[in-house]
């Protein structure tokens, strides 16, 4: 079986490396162009183009899947199958129709949840009890093709999506290599998706970041972890950023009538949330410094119990 492999980020990594280990015949890997990084902008290949180069694959990165040489190229390729794992490109029809076996995709969603481009930090922002991975035949409308297998592990309650992140890009090496077993043998299942349960997981960004304490606790909660390691929470705190990397929920403890953004301790950050609510800030990062607990931020900002957090 002729693969092409196409993905870009380090999640792909592992599925790559899987077909590699499994003796896949890997014909070309596609991946996105490399990008200005760091301080000095320096071009960087993307982590699927250095395990590719690494094991001497032929590496493709277009600007364009639609000009018509992408497509040129993969009809030199002739592959029988196209594995695409977070590309972060559209194919279209002519190349989704172009491999005899089809075009399939490892998605890090229980399709048909969370559709999109951040599903595994949606699947944290909304309070999940499960995550997972599902291998899906790719159509031309986005994340919307037919399944066929599906692999699901418990979230935990203070998980935070890039810790998901690392346990999913495994899980989804081994979904590939299971869903290509059925190639093998021949029977390969196709479970439409129902519309009805779909939902869409859009791309984050730095807004969604800050917080409001008149929100209950279990959704600021789930917003710090859900946007941690990008964009990350924040609230402004004597006209600095202050980002929230982690928390804790404290049922054990009830604001009273303090007013949403209090601080209730002088050892622990403890603030009021909505509806009596209280969320401990275990891990905070002042403006132009390194992370800390919430203890030692108190004490560096000489703030304590009945201080408000914004302010």
């Amino acid at each position: 079986m002729r693969i092409v492999f196409m993905g870009t980020p380090d999640f792909a990594v592992p599925c790559l490396q899987r077909l590699l280990d499994d003796g896949r015949e890997v014909v070309g890997v596609f991946t996105q162009p490399d990008r200005p990084k760091g301080r000095g902008y320096t071009l960087a290949p993307p982590p699927v183009k250095e395990l590719a180069l690494q094991a001497r694959l032929p590496v493709y990165q277009p600007a364009k899947m639609r000009d018509g040489q992408a497509l040129e190229t993969l009809r030199q390729l002739k592959p029988d199958l196209i594995v695409v794992v977070a590309y972060g490109r559209i194919l279209p029809r002519e190349i989704l129709e172009l491999p005899p076996l089809g075009c399939i995709n490892i998605h890090g969603s229980l399709l048909p949840k969370y559709r999109g481009a951040a599903p595994i930090q949606w699947s944290v922002l909304n309070g999940d009890a499960t995550a997972g991975v599902t291998s899906m035949f790719l159509a031309e409308a986005m994340d919307t093709g037919d399944m066929i297998l599906r692999a699901e592990v418990p979230l935990g309650e203070n998980e935070t999506a890039g810790e998901l992140y690392d346990r999913l890009a495994p899980l989804g090496a081994q979904c590939l290599a299971d869903t290509l077993a059925l190639f093998d043998r021949g029977g390969v299942p196709r479970e439409p998706q129902k519309e009805e349960e779909a939902s869409l997981a859009p791309m984050l960004d730095k807004a969604m970041g800050e917080l409001d304490f008149a929100r209950p606790a279990r959704e600021l909660h789930n917003r710090i972890r859900g946007l941690n390691p990008w964009p990350s929470a924040w609230v402004r705190t004597g006209g600095r950023l202050l980002k929230i990397h982690r928390s804790l929920l404290r049922p054990d403890l009830a604001a009273g009538d303090a007013a949403p953004g209090t601080i209730l301790d002088n050892r622990e950050l403890l603030v009021a949330c909505g509806g009596g609510t209280v969320l401990e800030l275990t891990q905070v990062q002042p403006e132009g410094k390194s992370r800390m607990t919430g203890g030692d931020y108190l004490r560096g900002a000489r703030l304590g119990r009945g201080d408000g957090l914004i302010r």
